[in-house]
């Protein structure tokens, strides 16, 4: 169960009126490497604006209930301590307001995989190399682009109709001998061609073929939050098209630099690479 933590700020107010209350929590209050986490700010429903950050790290609210609420994502290798939050709200009389607080990220524990590939699979020549970097930049200015739209709503759904739970987020990876950026997706072993689905609603951002994620679909859910769909044997998907919960997108395969049939399935918000296992147990209304 989600811990949360409560901070109620007071804030003055003109002479001759009430004071009024701030408050914000987070679900969980103590947060592990790659970790989701939800920040909530209530006490104020005619506020104006709300705005946050997390480390150093923008915070994208949406109206939720009887306040407003912002995804936070802790990358797989933030470091461990104590990280600095703040919200600013802006209320009905145009009056700023302003909270803050730290909260714990703890170290997580993630496997370390070796690995023995052929050495043409990972030791690449100079235009290929080059490919893999223009590749990793365009993903790059993609996970800053920022929808003002949330698109998804309630749960997210299993992207592929298998009975195991996926994979290796967070692996270290050591790969003939030399360690690797670690793993920071799912990986989910299936037949080729088994039907691969949007975790929730959104609008496709990317349908490409690239070097290491071989065909690929990035779906843009809105506030920052993307999920990737890697390794497909085909994309059923244009740039641009509409997807809801549950609709196909493409199928398994082993495009790219993969050793047979799988999907590997990712979550970014913004920049941070977190766990998408924890994006699965989100749970919010509709």
């Amino acid at each position: 169960m989600a811990f949360a933590v409560l901070l109620a700020l007071l804030v003055a107010a003109a002479p001759a009126q009430a004071r009024e209350a701030l408050s914000v929590r987070w679900e969980p209050r103590v947060v592990r490497q790659g970790d989701v986490a939800m920040v909530f700010v209530t006490g104020l429903p005619d506020a104006k604006a709300v705005e946050g950050s997390l480390a150093g790290q923008p915070l994208t609210f949406f109206p939720y209930g009887d306040g407003y609420a912002a995804l936070a994502g802790i990358d797989l290798e933030a470091r461990p301590g104590m990280a600095t939050w703040r919200v600013g709200v802006m209320d009905a009389r145009d009056r700023p307001l302003k909270a803050s607080g730290r909260l714990q990220i703890r170290a997580r524990k993630f496997p370390v995989q070796r690995l023995t590939l052929p050495r043409e699979m990972v030791e690449l020549d100079a235009p290929t190399l080059q490919r893999v970097e223009e590749e990793s930049k365009r993903l790059r200015t993609l996970y800053a682009t920022i929808t003002p739209e949330r698109h998804w709503r309630g749960r997210f759904a299993k992207p592929v109709g298998v009975p195991d739970a996926g994979e290796g987020f967070g692996a270290r990876r050591i790969i003939n001998g030399q360690p690797r950026a670690p793993h920071a997706g799912l990986d989910y072993s299936a037949d080729a061609g088994t039907p691969v689905v949007g975790a929730n609603a959104g609008h496709v951002a990317l349908v490409a073929e690239y070097f290491f994620p071989g065909r690929l679909v990035v779906l843009d859910h809105g506030l920052g939050l993307y999920t990737l769909y890697f390794h497909l044997e085909r994309a059923d998907v244009s740039d641009g098209d509409r997807v809801e919960r549950g609709q196909i997108i493409g199928r398994v395969g082993a495009s790219g630099r993969a050793t047979g049939p799988h999907l590997h399935f990712a979550a970014h918000l913004r920049q941070t690479r977190i766990d998408p296992a924890l994006l699965l147990q989100l749970r919010l209304p509709e």
